[in-house]
């Protein structure tokens, strides 16, 4: 059994700069090939915020690109999502994923793809 355990959250500013962290744990050996987030606002689908994958590439969500980063430390088996320029409409439940496999890249936006989530942390931009 895998856990995703997220922190970081919070309300901030428009503007603003927030960084979650997701640490993995499990009983056995897990050494995920792709680690990152997805984000879920309300009436909306899970969409692609950020992910990393085992060989340093990453892939971003279009709204987040330039704005946010995603970065790894193997050794502890946790993900950093630093969120600059923070602008309202970031506002979301953010969950940590995880995956054993490499997934292909047309399908790296399919929240159905990934093995593993953290229960979720809110954030919320607004003045």
């Amino acid at each position: 059994q895998v856990q995703l355990v997220e922190s970081g959250g919070g309300l901030v500013q428009p503007g603003g700069s927030l960084r979650l962290s997701c640490a993995a744990s499990s009983e056995r050996s897990f050494s995920p090939n792709g680690m990152g987030w997805f984000r879920q606002a309300p009436g909306k689908e899970r969409e692609l915020v950020a992910m990393t994958w085992s060989g340093s590439s990453t892939r971003y969500g279009d709204s987040v690109k330039g704005r946010f980063t995603i970065s790894r430390d193997n050794a502890k088996n946790t993900v950093y999502l630093q969120m600059n320029r923070l602008r309202p409409e970031d506002t979301a439940v953010y969950y940590c994923t995880a995956s054993a496999r490499r997934v292909v890249w047309s399908a790296m936006t399919d929240s159905s793809q990934y093995d593993y989530w953290g229960q979720g942390t809110q954030v919320t931009v607004s003045s």
